[in-house]
């Protein structure tokens, strides 16, 4: 770290002490070496200390290293009690290196400090790490079907389903320490021990950084203690968006599918099978909601759990079938229909300058409905001079989309036809990387728009590929100049959550949507299976895939504003008069429905059943 006065090196030398040298990092800044050489004929004065925070004395020092020391062996006995008890019950304990923190910042409560080695107390050397004690995690193993009896009767996991974060591998399971025996008086024990070393009554002026640092130990300390760690907000995340962590057993289907989906990520397959056979008991594809959505869970855990025999959707995302049934949910759910019309109220307010010359760039044009409604609209506001509006279609080569789409054009064309409205429909099909305005067929003299409805979460990211095709394509994007960016998306947060969480989040929305299909098609419909096996595909995609084989990545609207951001756009706000046309629209086609809602939230236009936003609608510039 340079020094904040050009006379530090003259400071020193008059003061008799040479010898400090300073090395430069890779990074470019300074270490300081600590061996100082003290000249005899000046007073002897010792460099402070400058990691330390606040005075201390010897004996201080040596108090609380008794103490830490202390401290750490009441953990060490309590943990080899716990341990002998799991033993004792069939469980086995795994030996696991400490952690090892590597905070560089010098009032931090995990800051490595270095003391010098001594006998306290007749006791051995203290350990050098200043900070929080080194805990052994605990870890049981999963159960050896060969060597042990699966039990059949249902039970509700604590551990793991109590404020615990899991992945796909058992070895981040945390055993609590409520969980164990007289965890109360050690509780008590080490709150004590905290206390007597956090007591500090030296109030000086360095005094600042050391009450920050016993502050931020304290409430550490006190979250291992309790079991819980500080949670800071995200920047990406999104209020509408529901937390799926489940907080208590219940006896609900939810519940049990979450047991499973914990089972699954420890390995325990006996545990999952035994929760799935329960829980295919009570599914029932033409039961109520929740039936109806159970056994769609079932059969994506049960494909998780063995995919050569449960094969999971991949392709099947892409036949004609699954997209006939995506169009019929797009225009049977308000909350999927909406989210196209404030889409293209944001694609009319932009270019209002230029209504004669649109030209609009679709990236997954499907049918093209969305596009009928944009016609009848252009041709609502033409005044003397016709409409001409122009759409460009982009496919990716490997798809094969190339004649299907120009059926498209040709359907669209004779809808603007009827309207009075000049339509010139092209496709595009090309790399991401080989578009531009020229390949686009952009020129200056039109009203640019780029449309992004439901396609951007089927987009590997960063997660999935180092090329990240998602933020490339919004890059590129960026450089074509467009006067608004459209962005529909189904609001859940299912793309890089952990398995167990994104199985809650899946159920969380799923189960919303099942809900609101009730107010909108009877439940023996032909049409209502066809979208409910559309929507079992979707979930089946998300909880059994991983990589590349999984395509649904949705994720909430915190993190596409970042990620729009991050690509060079800002976010545009739609306008009250979009908004009261959304609510007339939703009051005059679902009166008698109140269970369908419309807010603006975080820059965007969401559109949700009850409590639960299931997609948004947002604009960028």
């Amino acid at each position: 770290m340079t020094s904040r006065f050009s006379g530090s090196a003259d400071f020193y030398s008059s003061m008799g002490i040479s010898g400090g040298s300073a090395a430069s990092n890779d990074n470019g800044q300074l270490q300081y070496r600590s061996q100082f050489h003290v000249d005899s004929s000046s007073p002897t004065i010792l460099p402070r200390r400058t990691e330390l925070v606040g005075k201390r004395s010897l004996a201080e020092l040596e108090r609380q290293q008794l103490l830490r020391h202390q401290q750490q062996l009441l953990l060490q006995q309590h943990q080899q009690q716990h341990q002998q008890q799991l033993v004792g019950s069939g469980f086995f304990a795994r030996s696991v290196k400490p952690r090892t923190y590597h905070h560089n910042s010098p009032i931090s409560p995990l800051s490595p400090v270095d003391f010098p080695s001594s006998e306290v107390s007749g006791t051995s050397t203290l350990t050098k790490s200043f900070g929080l004690p080194h805990l052994p995690q605990l870890r049981p193993q999963p159960f050896n079907p060969i060597n042990h009896t699966q039990s059949n009767s249902p039970s509700c996991t604590n551990s793991a389903l109590s404020g615990i974060s899991f992945s796909n591998s058992v070895a981040n399971r945390v055993v609590p320490l409520e969980s164990e025996p007289d965890s109360d008086k050690m509780r008590s024990r080490l709150q004590e021990l905290e206390k007597q070393l956090l007591d500090d009554n030296d109030e000086d002026e360095g005094d600042a950084a050391s009450v920050i640092t016993s502050s931020g130990w304290s409430e550490t300390i006190q979250g291992l203690i309790q079991n819980q760690k500080p949670l800071s907000p995200s920047p990406t995340s999104s209020s509408s968006s529901s937390s799926a962590s489940p907080s208590s057993c219940s006896s609900s289907s939810k519940q049990s599918l979450l047991d499973a989906a914990a089972a699954i990520a420890e390995g325990n397959m006996d545990a999952a099978t035994t929760t799935l056979a329960r829980l295919n008991q009570v599914s029932n594809v033409q039961g109520d909601p929740e039936q109806r959505l159970t056994a769609y869970m079932v059969s994506a855990l049960r494909s998780r759990m063995n995919p050569t025999e449960n094969p999971p959707p991949v392709m099947e995302l892409f036949s004609d079938e699954h997209m006939m049934a995506t169009r019929m949910l797009y225009e049977g759910s308000p909350c999927f229909k909406l989210g196209f019309t404030a889409a293209n109220l944001a694609i009319l307010e932009a270019t209002r300058d230029q209504p004669n010359n649109v030209h609009v760039v679709d990236f997954d044009i499907s049918q093209g409905s969305q596009y009928m409604s944009l016609i009848h609209a252009l041709a609502d506001r033409q005044h003397g001079e016709p409409t001409s509006v122009k759409i460009t279609a982009v496919a990716e080569p490997s798809n094969g989309e190339t004649d299907g789409l120009r059926v498209v054009g040709d359907r669209l064309r004779k809808h603007a036809e009827r309207f009075g409205v000049g339509l010139k429909f092209n496709v595009v099909s090309r790399k991401i990387r080989d578009l531009n305005r020229e390949t686009l067929g952009c020129n200056d003299e039109e009203a640019l728009a780029v449309n992004f409805a439901f396609r951007l979460y089927r987009m590997p990211d960063e997660s999935v590929s180092t090329e990240n095709p998602r933020d490339q394509l919004l890059r590129v994007v960026k450089e074509l100049g467009p006067r608004v960016v459209t962005v529909v998306e189904q609001e859940m947060n299912a793309n890089t959550a952990p398995f167990v969480g994104r199985v809650g989040e899946v159920c969380a929305y799923y189960r919303a949507v099942f809900d609101s299909l009730d107010a909108t098609m009877p439940r023996d419909s032909a049409k209502r299976v066809k979208v409910e096996e559309c929507l079992g595909r979707k979930a089946a995609n998300m909880v059994a895939c991983e990589g590349w084989e999984r395509i649904e990545r949705c994720e909430v609207l915190g993190k596409w504003r970042a990620r729009m951001r991050m690509a060079g756009f800002e976010a545009w706000s739609l306008g009250q008069q979009v908004s009261e046309s959304m609510r007339s629209r939703l009051n005059s086609g679902y009166r008698n429905n109140p269970g369908f809602t419309i807010k603006e939230e975080g820059g965007g236009m969401c559109f949700g059943w009850m409590d639960r936003v299931l997609t948004v609608a947002s604009a960028w510039r």
